[in-house]
């Protein structure tokens, strides 16, 4: 499994990238061919163990868990969450990373994929320029390849912090490059710890040519302490600026995309949350404060659809700007 390790026993807060990987490549490749030879039954069989396993030692894993499934529950009327809801949750996180694979390989069946939403977006896109798209860590993102079926071609760089993930990611580049050639989509993994001048320009060359440029908007910097504090599940929470930052730099649409399981498949859901943001020099955060606000509503009703497919395994409400 791909999750943030535990925090420190003390209880100490520490920035999400610090917690490290604890994927161990050789047993997903493993995983992976079990499900290609036996389908998903026996898989969901054999991850049981190592799901249980992973979350029993983990208390800060079941912590994090239980607090943001605590308030979900609270601000939709749901019962308080058992110790069987963190569970789930954490099972629900493990059977989303088989269909990660699959979709970087081509290989998750696109009938299962609902979208809602794109129809504004490949519009857009087919003007020639492209758009920037704030993500959250929900459900099976890399299923937006599904919209290669409507626009061949469709293009995807993807924003990632990957020090915490470099084996996982591995695993996606290595399953993408031998089916990108056959669906004409791809997703690029763009490794970045903050905005710089060179990565403007190269992500301004991407939405020239008409691709999206995918950014998570729902894990503070790790270099940079500029967050916008919005209300979130009922209670104050940090949020990074860089997906309206970089969507004021291109000045391109800002759209927010979100996926979640839905029925045996999944969700696909697109919300244009700006059509331009402006940066003046002396108001900035009160810009993009707007457009922020409207990211945090279409996150929350993503989460309200399937409260299990969050995946943030840390102190969200109690995390720290920078790291140390």
């Amino acid at each position: 499994m791909n999750a943030p390790r535990a925090a420190t026993a003390s209880g100490e807060s520490r920035h999400w990238a610090q917690f490290g990987e604890t994927t161990f490549v050789a047993g997903i490749w493993l995983l992976y061919a079990l499900h290609r030879v036996a389908g998903r039954l026996l898989f969901r069989v054999a991850m049981g163990p190592i799901v249980l396993l992973h979350w029993l030692s983990r208390p800060a894993l079941r912590r994090d868990s239980l607090d943001y499934l605590r308030r979900l529950h609270a601000v939709t009327g749901r019962p308080a969450p058992t110790w069987r809801d963190s569970l789930a949750h954490v099972a629900c996180f493990a059977d989303t990373m088989l269909d990660k694979l699959l979709a970087m390989a081509g290989r998750y069946p696109t009938a299962r994929v609902r979208s809602e939403g794109h129809e504004a977006v490949l519009a857009h896109l087919r003007t020639g320029q492209g758009v920037v798209l704030a993500t959250a860590h929900i459900g099976c993102l890399e299923l937006c390849r599904a919209l290669a079926a409507e626009m061949p071609g469709f293009r995807v760089n993807v924003l990632v912090h990957t020090r915490h993930a470099q084996r996982f990611n591995r695993v996606l580049e290595r399953l993408q490059r031998g089916s990108a050639a056959a669906d004409g989509a791809a997703v690029r993994l763009i490794e970045v710890t903050d905005i710089h001048p060179a990565l403007a320009m190269q992500l301004a060359e991407r939405v020239a040519a008409g691709e999206c440029v995918a950014i998570a908007g729902d894990r503070v910097p790790v270099r940079s302490g500029r967050t916008l504090t919005l209300p979130f599940l009922g209670a104050p929470a940090r949020f990074p600026i860089g997906p309206y930052l970089i969507a004021g730099l291109l000045k391109c649409p800002l759209y927010f995309m979100g996926c979640v399981h839905e029925d045996r498949g999944y969700a696909l859901r697109f919300e244009r949350l700006a059509d331009r943001i402006s940066l003046p020099r002396g108001g900035r955060e009160q810009a993009m404060t707007p457009a922020a606000e409207a990211y945090v509503d279409a996150l929350t009703l993503c989460l309200r659809r399937s409260p299990r497919d969050w995946f943030n395994f840390f102190p969200f409400w109690n995390s720290p700007d920078v790291e140390p």
